[in-house]
């Protein structure tokens, strides 16, 4: 039998990867990747509102075209190959990324009158704008429906869906009442190619509607409309227009629509996998299972974990999430993680230093010769709030203990073991409360080349860190994920053992570092907790409001 071949979409922070993988073995025939063309490195930002981060959502449009035929064209020089052969593709994406769309399916930011409204564009998952509206959500479901945020650690995110279209709704009324609908971008993708153009028509992912917009079968779906109506009137006709029914992977999104067909070359009416977040598919990817915590590692870090749905899972304060079916059907998927990684070592190093790709191998030459604890420093890893276990986007981070000797690269080592020690803080979080966590793998590019990096979270953490065979993990879980629903495999495990690998490095805890470590860790939860508002005999958390505060009124 000639071989079958499924295409894994990422949508990233700054770009869109396109992977070619065969069905049997999960080789890699294929890939690209295509930058987004808008913004700062694909970002459209507001140098006045620094918690703003938007996309044009032409972009994914842009990129979807370029990396398919990019990919394809890849995966034809390789023996073997036939892209009529393609049996299926999956979608995932960031999260939460929600876009206003009109009654067609289209964003608002393709029509002239929008393109340059950063409202009528694509919210995405790093913008922190709606943090008054997330804490007022919070507030009111914990004294109307505290159920709705019992399953998401008792706090609602700026992050996330209703926080973001209720800030829009008070500041950008205008766009609130011209959209639609809102769909996040992990749905509308596999809503276009599967040529859907009404919005309540879309099917839409469980891992975006569970995490992100307080959807559960208990109560119903979505938030119903008394409680909506007690955070914006206008709220409760919009749900009208959003879903009743959200799927996990064992449904697909749709069929490949012949104009998309034509377009990508691919074969039309082939299925497209239910839209799932960048990180849970890349959790599928990673070979995650019961006793598996993946890390996948980038601009952020998202720690996802499964455990059966025939157990009963407790509702953990400050993990983002705990649903069923979010990752793989017939699990509880478990969300945590932590808001900026990859991102505070670019700060640092091309922002602060004005360094580059060099500057970068250059520092970690440097920080690797220190041992823990010699730079008698330590940072809090916040430097875009903390998504867990405080979730907290108005944090910020922290240095202390430099002095006239301070070097670049032992501030540079001091960031991380700083987002070490926030990764440590999630693992004891998740044991705390029964989760298993008997293995840890790592995926992403940091992952990948860093090994100091991978070295210092081994002898912070105390677990040994593995790190996933393919370097576009993410892809590779989306075309897992197309595979199974294509009928290549019957079922996800058995997929995952024939697709998915692991290198064959591994970091294992050291004892002395540990021991340095475990010292400094505890500095660190001092930070922690008293910046944090968890010591209330030591309550320094307005230092930082305060500071935001003060700048925020001197931009006015």
């Amino acid at each position: 039998m000639a071989p079958a071949f499924t295409l894994g979409l990422d949508y990233g922070t700054n770009s869109v990867r396109c992977l070619v993988v065969r069905c049997a073995d999960g080789k890699e025939f294929g890939s690209a990747v295509v930058n987004y063309p808008s913004g700062q490195q694909g970002v459209l930002l507001d140098p006045k509102h620094h918690h703003l981060a938007r996309q044009h959502p032409g972009d994914y449009l842009v990129g979807l075209e370029k990396s398919v035929k990019a990919a394809l064209a890849q995966a034809r020089k390789q023996k073997g190959f036939d892209a009529a052969r393609v049996i299926g593709l999956g979608v995932d994406t960031t999260g939460s990324s929600p876009i206003p769309v009109d009654a067609k399916n289209v964003p608002l930011a393709l029509a002239k009158k929008w393109k340059n409204n950063l409202h009528a564009q694509c919210w995405l998952w790093k913008d922190h704008t709606s943090w008054r509206e997330a804490a007022e959500i919070t507030a009111l479901a914990a004294q109307h429906r505290p159920q709705y945020i019992a399953k998401c650690g008792n706090t609602y995110s700026s992050e996330w869906f209703w926080s973001k279209i209720l800030h829009c709704r008070r500041v950008a009324p205008a766009v609130f009442d011209a959209a639609y609908s809102w769909v996040e971008l992990a749905d509308w993708i596999p809503s276009v190619l599967a040529g859907v153009t009404d919005p309540v028509q879309i099917k839409r992912g469980v891992c975006m509607a569970g995490h992100k917009a307080l959807y559960c079968a208990e109560w119903g779906g979505l938030p119903d409309k008394e409680f909506l109506a007690l955070l914006d009137p206008k709220l409760p006709a919009l749900r009208d227009r959003l879903y009743t029914q959200a799927y996990d992977a064992t449904a697909a999104a749709g069929t490949l629509s012949p104009v998309w067909a034509q377009k990508l070359g691919l074969p039309p009416g082939i299925p497209i996998a239910i839209g799932e977040m960048d990180v849970h598919y890349g959790a599928i990817g990673s070979g995650v299972r019961e006793g598996t915590l993946v890390k996948v590692i980038g601009t952020s870090t998202c720690d996802c974990g499964v455990v059966s749905a025939e157990k009963t899972v407790p509702d953990i304060p400050g993990i983002c999430g705990i649903v069923k079916g979010a990752i793989l059907p017939g699990y509880y998927g478990l969300e945590a993680g932590q808001s900026a990684v990859g991102d505070i070592f670019k700060w640092w190093v091309e922002g602060v230093c004005r360094g580059d790709a060099a500057r970068h191998a250059e520092l970690t030459r440097e920080a690797a010769k220190l041992k823990p604890g010699a730079s008698g420093l330590v940072a809090l890893d916040w430097n875009n709030g903390n998504r867990t276990i405080l979730v907290d986007p108005m944090l910020s981070g922290l240095l202390v203990g430099q002095t006239l000797h301070t070097t670049q690269a032992e501030i540079y080592r001091a960031l991380i073991e700083a987002t070490a020690f926030g990764a440590r803080a999630i693992i004891e979080r998740f044991r705390e409360y029964g989760v298993p966590i008997d293995r840890v793998v790592c995926a992403g590019g940091i992952a990948e080349k860093n090994p100091m990096l991978m070295q210092i979270y081994a002898d912070v953490t105390g677990c040994t860190m593995l790190v996933a065979g393919s370097s576009q993990a993410c892809a590779l879980g989306s075309a897992v994920s197309a595979a199974v629903l294509a009928g290549a495999h019957a079922s996800f495990p058995a997929a995952q053992a024939k697709m998915t690998t692991l290198k064959k490095v591994s970091y294992r805890p050291r004892a002395a570092q540990q021991k340095a470590y475990n010292q400094l860790y505890a500095l660190y939860r001092q930070c922690h907790d008293a910046f944090g508002g968890v010591n209330k005999s030591a309550d320094l958390s307005r230092v930082m409001k305060d500071l935001l505060a003060l700048k925020e009124a001197q931009q006015n």
